[in-house]
């Protein structure tokens, strides 16, 4: 198992009485007879784009799950903020998940809602803001993704990648220090994903903060990230810089990133 830099420099910070946003300890998780998480550590880097990739079934929109508090552990410890929100109140896990923004793999839009009252529900629904509030921020927010001019359309009146990019919008409406990301390019095509990335990016430039990407698309992964995880059988085999992760010599690691057929990785 190799372990990069950026862990190192967590733990060091950690032992400055600095808490790291996300962490998750000793993480198990079975569904029946299958054990999909088998004891996953891992430490991700604040104010930085980290890329979970691993091959299918094997553990990734599961962690992420975890994370935002819609699954809990069989064993083990998931920390926000320094926290272990299984081991906190409902009420406070509730105001917990405020602080994250999260864009599902279909942008997880309300049907009978809007563009706008969809970008608008988080707010409507964990501040008091008036509505000429709520208004300027999710107008903005609107605009940071290029749909000013698409706010009274409904969900299944706009594209896949609109579709995205509103639900991008909400997940930022909230100045979440935390944004998770579920296969975000699942569905489009490779020039909306490249689209989509670019939007990352700069979202992340101007706002920071920590994200996390689940993905399957290693064009994705080279493109957007500062760090790299790959999880296998239910545990983190590399966790590191993005250079290093391509860079890398391990077979598993190298047979992932490259599409290799020749490798530890088969169609079991």
């Amino acid at each position: 198992m190799s372990f990069g830099g950026a862990v190192d420099s967590a733990r060091n910070g950690a032992g400055n009485g600095v808490a790291h946003s996300i962490q998750v300890r000793n993480l198990h998780k079975s569904f029946g007879a299958f054990d999909v998480l088998t004891g996953l550590d891992l430490m991700f880097a604040d104010d930085a784009i980290t890329t979970i990739l691993g091959p299918s079934g094997t553990g990734k929109s599961v962690l992420i799950k975890h994370l935002v508090g819609l699954l809990e552990p069989d064993d083990g410890e998931v920390l926000i903020f320094g926290r272990d929100i299984w081991k906190i109140s409902a009420k406070e896990r509730y105001e917990l998940r405020t602080r994250m923004g999260v864009l599902f793999q279909d942008g997880a839009l309300f049907g009978s809602m809007n563009i706008f009252d969809n970008t608008a529900f988080p707010l409507r629904k964990h501040t008091d803001k008036t509505e000429d509030e709520i208004r300027e921020i999710v107008m903005r927010r609107l605009t940071e993704v290029g749909l000013e001019r698409s706010w009274t359309k409904l969900p299944n009146e706009v594209s896949g990648g609109m579709r995205k990019r509103a639900g991008f919008a909400r997940a930022l409406v909230m100045d979440p220090a935390i944004v998770f990301f579920d296969e975000p390019d699942s569905g489009l095509d490779p020039v909306r994903t490249s689209l989509l990335n670019d939007l990352i990016l700069d979202m992340h430039s101007e706002h920071r903060g920590t994200y996390l990407l689940v993905t399957h698309d290693i064009r994705t992964a080279r493109k957007v990230s500062d760090y790299v995880g790959l999880i296998w059988k239910g545990r983190v085999v590399h966790y590191g810089e993005a250079d290093e992760a391509f860079a890398s010599e391990d077979p598993f690691v190298r047979q992932f990133l490259s599409g290799e057929s020749a490798g530890p990785l088969g169609m079991d």
